[in-house]
């Protein structure tokens, strides 16, 4: 028998259904293993609903008849940070175990990609999911961390979801970006240094100080990737400009 490298076993439709299943799973797992509270139920499987609806429907926006190998692994990825998402709401969770999971989450996203491109199954949805996952597992991570060192270090986690709420003000920054080398070392640098710090294997000084690198590293990258959306929307604007004006002088001749 012959599987397809760019199927699952599962139709869309089951997918994110199948995927619902498997955080109530790891959930009940981490229930009877470390013990999880109300509050860490309430996180879990709201993320669990939300994230899974969220899959249905972009499947289903995107027309896309299977899952497919990349997705799965993100989707993988994604019931991980369901897992850190219950541990560090519903408190009480060993550092070591949540640090464990997030760092196998973590070392993924790499993972995804790369089927992905090798598969041949590199998709808009794929890239997106991705991106999304990667910025809630820090915003979840950076909420740990400013527990027990000061809400300013939300700021790491909050950085994207502000850049997007600006996107709807100001449309220019809706633009694609050149790739850029530094942007995905210091995005994977944010939840590394995140990681580390959450374990409290650090003495406070040096958590404080990995926090604030990794903010300053953060606000550095994305200051640079505003400015340069900034000036092609302006240089976008010029063009526009040299270009309608021959246009409206030759109407105003006719």
């Amino acid at each position: 028998m012959t599987i397809s490298t760019t199927t699952t076993t599962a139709s869309p439709a089951r997918a994110p259904l199948a995927g619902f299943v498997a955080q109530l799973l790891l959930l009940a797992t981490l229930a009877l293993t470390i013990g999880l509270s109300t509050w860490g139920w309430v996180a879990g499987v709201l993320y669990g609903a939300v994230l899974c609806g969220l899959l249905a429907l972009a499947l289903h926006r995107a027309a896309m008849t299977t899952l497919g190998w990349a997705n799965a692994v993100t989707f993988g990825r994604a019931i991980l940070t369901g897992g850190v998402t219950a541990m560090i709401a519903g408190s009480g969770a060993p550092d070591l175990l949540i640090v464990t999971v997030a760092g196998i989450a973590l070392a993924m996203d790499g993972v995804d990609g790369q089927v992905a491109r090798r598969t041949g199954t590199t998709t808009s949805l794929g890239a997106r999911f991705d991106m999304e996952i990667d910025a809630f597992l820090i915003l979840v991570l950076s909420l740990a961390a400013a527990a027990e060192y000061g809400w300013w270090a939300v700021a790491i986690g909050a950085f994207r979801y502000a850049f997007v709420a600006a996107s709807w003000a100001l449309p220019w920054l809706n633009a694609a970006l050149p790739p850029q080398f530094g942007r995905k070392v210091v995005a994977a640098q944010q939840g590394v240094m995140l990681a580390v710090v959450v374990s409290g294997l650090l003495p406070p000084v040096a958590a404080v100080a990995a926090l604030i690198i990794a903010l300053g590293s953060l606000t550095w990258s994305f200051g640079r990737d505003v400015a340069w959306l900034y000036q092609a929307s302006r240089v976008r604007e010029a063009a526009r400009s040299r270009w309608s004006a021959p246009r409206r002088e030759h109407a105003l001749a006719r």
